[in-house]
């Protein structure tokens, strides 16, 4: 699993996270997406990596500018999660 954070520019509201968050379900296959306009975010878990040229543009057309994207491994923090360590 992968985690994208996707740093974010003009999102002022909840409808504008919910533009972002449509636009990367309508261009990727995604377990989760989630933007948070006041952190200036969107997060994404992936089961596979996303490419980050193909992600920028399906932002990008609506609107908004991407400011960055990190992916990195995933791992599920569970209540036990701490015994597996």
């Amino acid at each position: 699993m992968t985690q994208i954070t996707v740093g974010v520019d003009g999102m002022q509201c909840g409808m504008c996270e919910a533009h972002i968050n449509e636009a990367v379900r309508g261009a990727f296959k995604v377990k989760k997406v989630t933007s948070s306009h006041s952190k200036g975010e969107t997060v994404i878990l992936s089961e596979t990596p996303i490419d980050e040229g193909k992600l920028r543009e399906a932002i990008t057309k609506t609107g908004y500018t991407v400011t960055g994207i990190k992916q990195e491994p995933y791992e599920k923090k569970g209540l036990f999660s701490f015994l597996h360590k």
